[in-house]
């Protein structure tokens, strides 16, 4: 149920994509003003837009839509986020995450001087550090990937901009989003490639899922990492719409689960085994990566609401809904080529 409209207006960029649209839809629940703006379309996620741009974010008519809206904050998710892709195609990183995103904020401190500018970054800026379970914002950042440095070359523009225009801004480094709206209106879309999205992918189409690596020094020689549901991260972006909140937090549920504790939990709810073939550790994937989010918590009193349970559960709410078959439908038909 909506809430009676506020009077403040937020932009989402990457409004179609997976933590984009669960922004929207909590955005929307919360009795906000929603502008999207996403170069793909989402037909089941019209509703909770008030206003879309359908192009990219840095389109002279999306900068127009902004001037038009002059929205109080803008949430940042647009972007390329896959760090396998990264090693063999950097230059697609640092273009639509780098050189974009500070075209954007070229515009914004020329033209909206005042809004309040909240970033999608990534644990990814970290790396490996052997030892450590649990990952501080004080800790020093060496990225393994290009997807990783595109994030953390984006913070450190927000910094310098900050000092030399007094942009207001907020950096949330997620830590492994996971699950789905809990009602089955947004969630993954087909062929995602993050391991939870594989599992069901294998599950549910008897299909054969891999498993990258199992010599990490870890408990059982699979990666740990730490799962924080998706809801979670739209309500932390909500409260960094506040002007009291700002610098660079984490976002995680400092647990962390090995890849095959992740496997067995979804074998289990789904009561299906699952056949499984092990490959070589990938390049550019650290042991671990366990979120410490107590910074984010003393300053905005976030606390995640949601588990591995909520999550796998609302994983299969969406998997099985009609919107989901329906978009997966659609994507077999553009990619079958008779022969």
């Amino acid at each position: 149920m909506y809430q009676s409209p506020n009077t403040k207006k937020v932009v989402v960029t990457g409004a179609a994509g997976y933590i984009g649209g669960i922004t929207c839809i909590e955005l929307k629940k919360q009795g906000y003003y929603v502008i999207g703006i996403d170069r793909r379309y989402r037909e089941h996620l019209v509703e909770y837009y008030d206003d879309f741009y359908h192009g990219d974010f840095t389109d002279f008519e999306s900068f127009k839509k902004l001037k038009q809206h002059n929205p109080c904050a803008i949430i940042h998710c647009a972007g390329t986020s896959l760090v396998g892709p990264s090693l063999t195609n950097p230059a697609e990183y640092f273009t639509n995450n780098v050189s974009k995103t500070n075209t954007l904020l070229s515009f914004l401190t020329a033209e909206l001087p005042d809004i309040k500018f909240i970033f999608s970054s990534s644990a990814a800026v970290y790396g490996e550090r052997a030892g450590i379970d649990f990952f501080k914002e004080t800790f020093d950042t060496k990225p393994l990937s290009p997807y990783g440095e595109s994030k953390l070359m984006i913070e450190k523009m927000l910094g310098w901009y900050k000092q030399a225009y007094g942009l207001r801004y907020v950096a949330f480094r997620y830590f492994n989003a996971a699950g789905a709206d809990a009602s089955g209106a947004h969630g993954q879309e087909p062929g995602d490639t993050h391991i939870i999205s594989k599992i069901f992918d294998s599950a549910l189409n008897d299909k054969e899922f891999t498993l990258y690596g199992s010599q990490y020094p870890t408990k059982d020689g699979t990666c740990i990492r730490d799962y924080v549901h998706v809801t979670d991260i739209a309500l932390a972006h909500i409260l960094a719409i506040d002007n009291r909140i700002d610098g660079i937090y984490n976002l995680g549920s400092s647990t962390g689960y090995s890849n095959l504790e992740i496997l067995q939990a979804v074998t289990n709810a789904l009561s299906k085994p699952i056949v499984t073939m092990v490959e070589l550790n990938r390049q550019g994937d650290p042991a671990r990566l366990i979120a410490n989010s107590s910074n984010f918590t003393s300053s905005a009193e976030w606390i995640p609401q949601y588990d591995l349970n909520h999550i796998i559960t609302d994983c299969i709410t969406w998997y099985n809904s009609d919107i989901y078959n329906k978009l997966e439908t659609k994507q077999r038909t553009h990619t079958f080529n008779p022969l």
